[in-house]
């Protein structure tokens, strides 16, 4: 059984679509990246999971049990740990209090053992928390009851490096537990550390359903160097370099094969050299900037369930 499935869902705000016929599952026991950038309408579609907002047509389960069945979500939310993109607690009282409340509505089986992982200031108002503390408390308060699912929307947002990797860590153990994670970044780099499967978003529109190994074959790094040469950017024209640009420092987006990229940089006497992945914002420009899809299917891939999907945006970056 899917953890998460979801067939033709579509929300609308008025007139203006958010999502639209989004169709895709997510496999129990897999860690599925919801990725795509801020206003792609990835928080309609959790919200919308979640109860919060209701499908305007299609539908989704939870647990294989029907969103729109407020009985049943009700008893599929009692196994599902929900961290949201932007934790609204009660300012005026403790983390401990608010924890402490959260135990008696579904249980702190884990309690300790997050505390211990991420240490919020629990005798504190939340009120004088830090947006990162904030972040710990959130993730201590949606996990400690040891959901068999757990719906993340930009989970690491507001911790710092060392408290992301320690995040990341919990998820793939997790994972190694048979726990599913359903997963919302709009940051690849992230998305690469603990997901098994990437579906990216567009506009509302689901343009491609992959596992992560496929889709950062074709993301490609970001490259910039520096040479003790005075070359100009057309020195660095080759096959699987895009966007190539610069004056003392070249830079570029590289496709292609490693040995190719070598063998230009051993032409030069290379004083600096950066290789990281490259931003998300240009694997979008660049593979589905102009509405196409690199594999050749221009979107998704109608002969595959998971993969549906035509797309809208929502004007509110993203919110209801």
């Amino acid at each position: 059984m899917s953890a998460l499935a979801v067939d033709g869902l579509t929300k609308y705000y008025g007139d203006v679509r958010g999502v639209e016929d989004l169709s895709f599952s997510v496999r129990e026991g897999e860690v599925f990246g919801f990725l795509g950038p801020n206003g792609a309408g990835k928080t309609t579609t959790i919200r919308t999971l979640m109860g919060f907002l209701r499908p305007t047509s299609g539908t989704a389960t939870v647990l294989g049990r029907d969103v729109r069945d407020e009985a049943e979500l009700i008893e599929a939310k009692r196994d599902v740990g929900f961290l949201p993109a932007e934790p609204a607690f009660d300012e005026s009282v403790t983390g401990r209090r608010i924890l402490d409340y959260h135990a008696r509505l579904k249980g702190d089986d884990r309690r300790s053992e997050l505390l211990a992982s991420f240490e919020p200031p629990l005798d504190r108002p939340v009120g004088e928390y830090s947006r990162g503390n904030e972040q710990k408390l959130a993730i201590v308060a949606a996990f400690m009851h040891d959901p068999d699912l757990l719906v993340m929307d930009e989970p690491t947002s507001g911790l710092d490096p060392l408290l992301q990797d320690r995040f990341h860590g919990f998820v793939r153990g997790e994972r190694e537990a048979g726990k599913t994670a359903f997963f919302s970044s709009h940051v690849l780099s992230e998305v690469r550390k603990v997901c098994d499967r990437v579906g990216i978003l567009r506009d509302g529109r689901l343009v491609t359903l992959e596992s992560i190994g496929e889709i950062l074959s074709r993301s490609g790094k970001r490259v910039r160097v520096q040479v003790a040469e005075d070359v100009g950017p057309a020195a660095f024209e080759m096959p699987g370099a895009h966007g190539v640009s610069g004056g003392e420092v070249i830079s570029f987006t590289f496709t292609g094969e490693y040995g190719t990229l070598l063998d230009r940089l051993r032409e030069y006497t290379v004083l600096d050299l950066d290789v990281e992945e490259a931003p998300l914002e240009e694997v979008f420009a660049r593979f589905y900037g102009n509405g196409g899809d690199p594999t050749g299917r221009d979107g998704a891939d109608e002969g595959n369930p998971d993969t549906q999907g035509r797309g809208g945006t929502d004007p509110e970056g993203d919110r209801p």
